[in-house]
């Protein structure tokens, strides 16, 4: 194995939209270690921490357009038949919304949940209340993607939280998406909500760890035994 191999296979690579953070974390560090050296060894250490925190790992997807994969990395906080909120224009009858709570030491890339086309993006200014409260989902800043799948069309919310300040999606309006696909992040730490038909059927239970582009929230149909993955 080559020597660059072997460096990637033993460092999770940061997203480049963290890499300026963690420039910042590093250049404040050496301030600070001019003034008092202990300050420079504590800034490290936060440095350290800021390029984990944006780190990107890769993950194997499964591939089956009835499974609903997990967009983000976290806690599985709530499963619940719900109103979805108003600005997805998805109706008003109960959809089965799974959450995923992440804090600040998860992985914070988002994933698409299915693959499909992107019908919309809907951003909404709110509240930075605790995410983990219900009542985020709705008073909370947010933005939602609605995609149109092969079993019609589903939600995925980023919502902020009490420490998060900055959500962000790479992804624009009619574009395509395949299962497990990066399409945002959000800084630093939050929820991501996904809104599905009632015929979607839960495949996690609260308090399971879900992996981004890897975990099954939901299926659709009958279960069809051993999926196929795809690197993304």
């Amino acid at each position: 194995m080559s020597l660059v191999k072997t460096i990637r296979s033993t460092f999770v690579p940061v997203h480049r939209d963290g890499w300026k953070f963690v420039a910042a974390f590093f250049v404040v560090s050496v301030v600070l270690g001019l003034l008092w050296k202990p300050l420079f060894w504590a800034g490290l250490v936060l440095t350290l921490w800021c390029a984990y925190f944006f780190r990107d790992p890769e993950r194997m997807t499964p591939q089956d357009d009835d499974l609903v994969i997990s967009p983000a990395d976290g806690r599985v906080s709530s499963i619940q038949i719900v109103t979805p909120p108003d600005e997805l224009n998805l109706g008003n009858q109960p959809m089965l919304r799974i959450t995923v709570f992440m804090n600040v030491f998860n992985c914070h890339v988002n994933r698409a949940p299915m693959r499909g086309r992107i019908r919309s993006i809907a951003y909404k200014e709110g509240s930075f209340l605790n995410a983990e409260l219900d009542k985020a989902s709705h008073e909370n800043e947010r933005n939602g993607l609605v995609i149109d799948t092969a079993h019609g069309e589903i939600g995925v919310v980023q919502i902020a939280g009490l420490v998060a300040r900055r959500i962000i999606c790479w992804s624009a309006v009619n574009e395509p998406l395949e299962a497990g696909e990066r399409f945002g992040l959000i800084r630093f730490g939050s929820r991501l909500d996904v809104f599905l038909p009632p015929s979607a059927a839960p495949r996690v239970s609260l308090g399971q760890t879900a992996i981004a582009g890897e975990t099954v929230l939901a299926e659709f149909g009958s279960a069809k035994g051993p999926v196929v993955s795809r690197r993304i």
